[in-house]
């Protein structure tokens, strides 16, 4: 009898430990996330593999002479800043859309490779509830936000640098929308985690959201008219809701549908402002992009913004619907092209994944299938801060 209930005491502890993995029931999950797990599975195991061998790479592995920071400060040129060809040493000149290369982006190079990182790691969990990928996880979180020699300051001081005229910008803080994938990844796997180390990063993004939201380029970047203003939120969110701040979550909520939605689309579901920049392609694809994962994130039973529809008609569905016909057949759009990288979009939109989630329709789900999921593109990969939708389902 002892060696009997010692058997049943085995299986049952054994069963218990694999209810706790955060492997979903494939009855639980939407058609979309299915699709998507499936599609997907393959890349995410072999991301995984790679960001399994890493080690940490943060802001202060690389610096510039140009910056007005200390080490631990993200510093990034602007990318649209050139020399003056009339004064080649003077303050450098605006040429809208076409990117200088020559332009220091280490650090935004080193948090996007921290994203995708901390992305296959929490995807890699999400499907197998292998620990390994957690713990791996955990030695980039700290020296990104613990490690006092390593950590990178939470603020965003010197971003978007234009020799000669800023030390930084409050247009810089959109290279933050890399860390929102870091965020997400967190909360995936943070049941995970020791809690020292989710004490520590939950701080550090506590500490940053707090400089988003009351520091002179924070508050200029929440007021800007376009898709800056739109990612100052997403981020905003995004960090929100991994401290579990629903203050702020509320008050990106009332910002979303009194100022973002209203203010930047046009009736017809297009945005403007976005039209008439020398990328109009990319930038509207961009801004519906933030927008999307504004609903993704935001929305809950008492307050679904997928279902929010302005006085006038403007909604998330209708942006969508506006831009779809031009993602599905690019042959069919309009307008100029972009000035640079306009053979290079669209890859797999956010927008097509979670707007197909949300309103069931397959066709969006059929085009995100179709679609790159793996872009090596840099400035395609700068604006895409969503690669691995699978955490945010």
């Amino acid at each position: 009898m002892k060696k009997l209930f010692a058997a049943i005491l085995i299986t049952v502890t054994t069963l218990s430990q694999f209810a706790f993995t955060p492997k979903q029931a494939d009855s639980d999950k939407s058609p979309a996330e299915k699709i998507a797990e499936k599609t997907l599975k393959k890349q995410i195991m072999t991301e995984a593999a790679w960001a399994m061998q890493q080690q940490p790479v943060t802001v202060t592995s690389s610096s510039s002479p140009r910056s007005a920071g200390g080490k631990h400060d993200f510093f990034s040129e602007a990318d649209y800043f050139w020399p003056d060809p009339k004064n080649p040493e003077g303050p450098y000149i605006n040429r809208d859309g076409m990117t200088n290369p020559d332009n220091f982006v280490e650090h935004r190079k080193a948090m996007i490779r921290f994203s995708k990182i901390i992305g296959a790691l929490a995807s890699a969990y999400k499907l197998t509830g292998d620990e390994k990928y957690v713990n791996q996880a955990v030695i980039h979180l700290k020296a990104w936000f613990m490690d006092p020699e390593t950590m990178m300051n939470p603020s965003l001081w010197f971003a978007q640098a234009v020799k000669g005229q800023f030390t930084g910008r409050n247009y810089g803080i959109i290279d933050t929308i890399h860390l929102m994938e870091v965020a997400q990844g967190i909360i995936v796997m943070e049941k995970a985690m020791d809690p020292a180390t989710q004490s520590g990063v939950k701080k550090w993004f506590a500490d940053y959201t707090n400089w988003l939201m009351t520091s002179k380029p924070g508050m200029q970047e929440r007021d800007v008219k376009n898709n800056h203003a739109t990612c100052w939120a997403m981020q905003v969110a995004s960090f929100a809701k991994l401290c579990q701040n629903n203050a702020v979550l509320d008050s990106v909520r009332i910002r979303y549908k009194t100022i973002l939605l209203p203010r930047q689309m046009g009736a017809d579901g297009s945005f403007p402002l976005e039209l008439e920049r020398t990328k109009p392609y990319g930038y509207s694809i961009f801004n519906l992009d933030a927008m999307t994962m504004l609903c993704q994130i935001l929305s809950g039973p008492q307050d679904n913004l997928w279902n929010f529809e302005t006085p006038d008609g403007k909604s998330i569905k209708k942006g969508i619907a506006y831009l779809y016909p031009f993602v599905a057949d690019k042959s069919k759009w309009t307008l100029k092209p972009d000035v640079m990288y306009w053979d290079n979009w669209p890859v797999a939109q956010p927008f097509l994944l979670f707007g197909a989630n949300a309103y069931r329709e397959n066709a969006w789900l059929t085009i995100w299938q179709k679609l790159d999921h793996n872009p090596q593109v840099e400035e395609v990969i700068r604006n895409l801060p969503i690669r691995h939708p699978l955490i945010w389902f």
